[in-house]
């Protein structure tokens, strides 16, 4: 488990500096992966599906117990930015025709260089697709958070969050849900507490704070619309 943080880690900061995507077909195994998983276990309609870079692929051990009682389809991809989710979209979220989705990216969109407009371009266009295949999806997005490694980024970060709450606003489909602020001390400081030795990704601690700062959101907005079991 350390030794894939490091690499992960290593592997974003080579591409740092890129300032543009790189190439979203470097994640055909691992949406191939999807694909037979998906395969196994059969169609799973009317589900939350939940996507985003290293930040979900890491809550997946525990992510169905946090938002429980939805039900959750994990896709989550580490080292994934917007418009690999964008490219990847019909496989990773809209072959399950959700009911809603849950997308965290722009954290490694903002180490790879890539400007904020461009950013936020590529949510917008992913937004679109969504609703394209069906209007009634509800979307929520989840702020960038912080991190020790990257807060010489949280300057860019906030004004990436401050797009998607604009995107938000524009339209009552899209939800954000602010993880960023929780994360953060009274005096300014970022809670050592919440990270891993890499000091990017996050403790059980710091999952404690994206439950607490998701669940009641997403139960609240979804929970009427909890597929009934079937009686028995």
């Amino acid at each position: 488990m350390k030794f894939t943080l490091v690499f992960l880690s290593l592997v974003l900061s080579c591409s740092a500096s890129a300032g543009e995507y790189p190439s979203p077909d470097r994640w055909k195994y691992t949406i191939g992966g999807f694909a037979l998983e998906d395969e196994i276990i059969g169609e799973r309609p009317s589900a939350i599906v939940v996507t985003g870079s290293s930040s979900i692929r890491f809550w997946d051990h525990r992510i169905h117990q946090d938002l429980a009682p939805l039900t959750v389809i994990s896709r989550g991809f580490g080292g994934s930015n917007m418009n690999d989710v964008l490219t990847h979209l019909d496989t990773l979220v809209l072959k399950h025709k959700p009911r809603a989705v849950m997308i965290y990216e722009g954290d490694n969109d903002v180490a790879q260089g890539v400007p904020v407009d461009t950013i936020i371009e590529t949510f917008k266009a992913t937004l679109q697709k969504i609703h394209a295949s069906d209007s009634s999806i509800r979307i929520y997005l989840l702020s960038v958070k912080p991190s020790i490694s990257r807060k010489e980024m949280w300057r860019t970060m906030l004004e990436v969050n401050a797009g998607l709450q604009e995107l938000a606003g524009a339209d009552q489909r899209i939800t954000y849900i602010d993880v960023a602020t929780p994360m953060f001390n009274d005096d300014g400081s970022m809670k050592k507490s919440l990270f891993v030795a890499d000091q990017l990704h996050m403790t059980q601690q710091g999952y404690d704070v994206w439950r607490n700062a998701v669940a009641p959101v997403l139960t609240a907005k979804e929970i009427a619309y909890e597929p009934t079991p079937p009686a028995r």
